[in-house]
């Protein structure tokens, strides 16, 4: 049994297993809408783990492309024109936060 709260338009906008304030009627858990909502939780979960894998990858991809340019495998202009402006852009972001640790040591608490 879920505790429910609809909008305006009679959607689902909160489901729990415990009773809450607001909550205007009871459902089944094998309820097409508590499955849809349980579906949709599910999705929403998954897309979140997707998208900061994708920025994990993101570095990962960055720090190969260094890595294959440095040994001489690659270089920077064999890429297209718009990925070697967002590497460079990519370089000049992270070397400008490497110039302000710098900036603080370890008995200062903040920038000078």
């Amino acid at each position: 049994m879920f505790y429910v709260q609809r909008d305006a338009q009679g959607a689902l906008s909160r489901v729990d297993a415990l009773e809450f304030a607001g909550a205007s009627a009871t459902l089944p858990a094998d309820h097409p809408e508590i499955l849809a909502w349980q579906t949709n939780v599910i999705v929403e979960k998954r897309l979140q783990q997707l998208r900061q894998s994708d920025l994990e990858m993101i570095r990962v991809l960055d720090d190969l492309i260094q890595v294959l340019t440095q040994k001489g495998v690659i270089r920077v202009t064999d890429l297209p024109a718009a990925a070697q402006a967002k590497l460079m852009d990519r370089t000049q972001a992270r070397e400008a936060l490497d110039g302000l640790n710098h900036l603080i040591t370890d008995d200062e608490s903040g920038l000078i």
